[in-house]
This record gives structure tokens, C-alpha cells and sequence, in this order.
């Protein structure tokens, strides 16, 4: 159902008003990792998915979600990447136990075996990993989904639109501990990506923004291309 003129106005000034309490702090924070390092990363490479362990129905949902966020990045997609062929990799599973018995696995994920195991002490319901180019661009992301009851109760649109959020950048491995990209406007409907974290996303993919940094000046940079996007 397509939105109202009001709609699209409160919207609007939505982001503007996010927008502008945001400082280049808060900006920071979300690529300043736990050890206190800097570093952001986006894709440099035309984005080619597949899923596993979901129906029809699923794919479709989550293959929409990646859409809609590669659209807003102003980024693109692919049938195939030429060097890997899918590069980025969704799997949904019950158990942890599940990526030790999925063959070939281990040389994609490095020290599978010991992953597993703090994945499991740590009753971990997602978990996400990245290899990159030669530049310090994202060229492959490995995101696995385990459908414990708080997945399991979540809208798969929901599920689908956060992981392709966290999976759009390198963000702090602490970004989005306690809080969430995403917002719930009304009970029954599924969660909408924040204002701000759009508004990151589209500045981060900005042609002029590098695709690798490790100098915290860069969030004055995005600080500075948000502002150019309100």
C-alpha cells in the first residue's frame, strides 16, 4: 500500500530530525570496534546471494530484503560472482552442531570447530563473517541464522532486513549490542530500518567515500555526506 502525502512528510522530517542529533561521535561509535580500533569496510563488488535451509517462501522474503537495502546503498546485485560464485552465503540451521556436519565448510570458516564451541557457550542466535580484497573491501560475507525461539517468534521479514542491514557494512562488533537497526512503528506489522542507519548506509556508498578505513577522522567525512543528504 503505497504512502500518503502525510506519510511521506512525517517520514521525511523523521530523518532530518535523527539526523540531526546525530554527531560525529555517534557516528564513530558504530565503526569503533571493542579493542578500540576503527575500521570500516563496504562491498566492492556486486552483491550475488544463496540461501540454505529455508523454503521457497523464505528465499523470496530474504532475496527482497537484500534488494531493498542494496537499492538504498545505491549498490548492485548479480546472478553469479565471477570468482565465487555466490559470495554471499545465508544458512539457517537448529543447532550450531549443524556447520561442523556441513561439508566443506571449514574452508570457508576458519577454526570451524573452536567457533562452533563459543558459539554455543554463548547461546548465540546469529553470527556473521566477512573476507575482503586486496583494497579492504567486503568481497564475501558467510551469515548463519540459528532459529531459536526468539527467531522463530520473529517476522521473517524482520530477521531478513536485519541481517542484510549488518551485513551491508563492516560495522563495530558492538554496534548494535542492546539496541537494534531496526525499529517497530505498529505491533503487527515487521520492523523498518531506522532513519539513521539508512542515512549511514547511503553516505557510506557515496562514489567519493573510500571502501576501506582505519582512521576515525572518516565518520567526519560521513557526518559530512549526511548532511549533504538531507
Amino acid at each position: 500500500m503505497g504512502a500518503s502525502g502525510g506519510d511521506i512528510y512525517e517520514a521525511e522530517k523523521l530523518m532530518t530530525d535523527t539526523l540531526g542529533r546525530m554527531v560525529p561521535e555517534d557516528v564513530e561509535a558504530l565503526f569503533t570496534r571493542a579493542d578500540g580500533q576503527y575500521l570500516f569496510a563496504r562491498w566492492g563488488r556486486p552483491i550475488a546471494p544463496v540461501l540454505f535451509g529455508v523454503d521457497d517462501a523464505t528465499v523470496s522474503v530474504f532475496k527482497g530484503a537484500i534488494e531493498a537495502v542494496v537499492a538504498l546503498a545505491g549498490h548492485q546485485m548479480a546472478e553469479t560472482d565471477p570468482e565465487l560464485g555466490a559470495n554471499l552465503m545465508v544458512f539457517f540451521l537448529r543447532e550450531w552442531s549443524e556447520l561442523t556436519d556441513t561439508p566443506n565448510l571449514d574452508r570457508l570458516i576458519p577454526d570451524l570447530g573452536p567457533l562452533v564451541g563459543r558459539l554455543q557457550q554463548a547461546d548465540a542466535n546469529q553470527y556473521r563473517s566477512f573476507r575482503f580484497d586486496e583494497l579492504g573491501a567486503i568481497k564475501a560475507a558467510f551469515v548463519f541464522i540459528r532459529m531459536d525461539q526468539a527467531m522463530q517468534e520473529a517476522a521473517a521479514e524482520t530477521i531478513a532486513l536485519s541481517q542484510m542491514v549488518q551485513t551491508i557494512l563492516l560495522w563495530s562488533d558492538t554496534a548494535f549490542l542492546g539496541t537494534s537497526p531496526l525499529a517497530v512503528l505498529t505491533e503487527d506489522c515487521p520492523a523498518v530500518l531506522k532513519p539513521e542507519i539508512a542515512a549511514v548506509i547511503r553516505a557510506a556508498y557515496d562514489p567519493v567515500m573510500p571502501v576501506m578505513v582505519q582512521d576515525p577522522s572518516h565518520a567526519l567525512r560521513l557526518m559530512a555526506r549526511l548532511g549533504a543528504l538531507q
